[in-house]
């Protein structure tokens, strides 16, 4: 994974870069569409991938590397001859072209991600108490939220978690946007979110909740008590679950009314958790005897935000 990782958000975004400045199309056409090509491609990435790893804003670095290379290029396109001419001049025409479609199809993609799902909305508010946080899992397609797989009815293992089909995924930013102290530390309490506090987002009744889980070294997890520590709160028609909250943080019990902004406890990597991070959810309530996140699935917006993969959320000030 962390080999993709590199292979795809590092190396092959600046091996395009080099591209660019060392091998630039002698011709006008074929450096606009190199330009283009590599552009729409980068865009593309920058909203596709999660850059939780390695760090959120790397995709603004390739912007200005890119925008820098353009500008002491685009003063010499004049000289040059206006169709390519070659057989490599072509073959980098093509190239660029398939950069150009790649990216187009992938940044359409990613941006209806955008749009709100065909479910009934729940507006909740910030649950999250002072700190900065990054959107993983988030929005309203596959390629954004992977959690909407669970959606596929066909598939007999995920009908217990469907609930969570509209799920949003966090991650801490600590120092110069870093999630954690090192690339994929062992010890939880080296993630920037390991900790967090969590607050009441909405008014409402406490209907499970769970504070006994371990919280695990990464990236070992718990594929049985998927959820681990959690709670699980009743606001109105809908419920808002908590997941992988960390070992002895819950302060509420089953039967508690909360009002917005009580305490719920703090952000830990318990359950079926690769690493520290929030899960939460909004769900129609499970039918009597059927797994607690299988109700239908409803989508959540923070704060008047619907969130997507890349996004990031401030939390409360203290």
């Amino acid at each position: 994974m962390m080999a993709v990782v590199l292979l795809v958000q590092v190396a092959l975004p600046l091996a395009l870069l080099a591209w660019l400045a060392l091998f630039p199309a002698a011709s006008v056409v074929g450096w606009l569409m190199q330009a283009a090509g590599i552009s729409a491609f980068l865009f593309a990435l920058s909203r596709v991938a999660q850059w939780a790893l390695p760090v959120w804003w790397l995709p603004w670095g390739y912007a200005g590397l890119f925008l820098a290379i353009a500008v002491l290029q685009v003063s010499a396109l004049p000289g040059r001859s206006s169709v390519p001419h070659g057989a490599w001049a072509w073959s980098a025409m093509v190239v660029s072209a398939g950069l150009l479609a790649l990216g187009s199809v992938y940044t359409v993609k990613a941006l209806s991600g955008r749009a709100l799902p065909p479910v009934e909305v729940v507006d909740i508010s910030n649950p999250f108490g002072p700190g900065r946080y990054l959107v993983g899992h988030g929005g309203s397609n596959t390629l954004v939220n992977g959690h909407l797989r669970t959606l596929d009815a066909s598939v007999e293992r995920f009908r217990p978690w469907r609930g969570q089909s509209y799920a949003i995924d966090f991650f801490g930013l600590g120092p110069w946007g870093l999630r954690a102290w090192g690339w994929q530390p062992v010890n939880p309490t080296d993630y920037a979110i390991f900790g967090a506090p969590l607050v009441v987002p909405c008014a409402g009744t406490v209907i499970a909740a769970q504070n006994d889980s371990p919280d695990l070294n990464v990236p070992e997890s718990d594929q049985v008590n998927r959820l681990g520590n959690h709670v699980i709160l009743r606001c109105g028609e809908a419920e808002i679950v908590f997941a992988h909250m960390r070992e002895g943080s819950v302060v509420v019990a089953a039967g508690d009314q909360l009002a917005r902004g009580d305490r719920l406890g703090e952000v830990g990597n318990s359950g079926a958790s690769t690493e520290p991070h929030l899960h939460i959810h909004a769900q129609r309530p499970a039918a009597e005897g059927a797994p607690p996140i299988s109700g239908d699935p409803l989508a959540l917006r923070i704060d008047g935000r619907f969130l997507v993969r890349g996004d990031r959320l401030r939390g409360q000030s203290e």
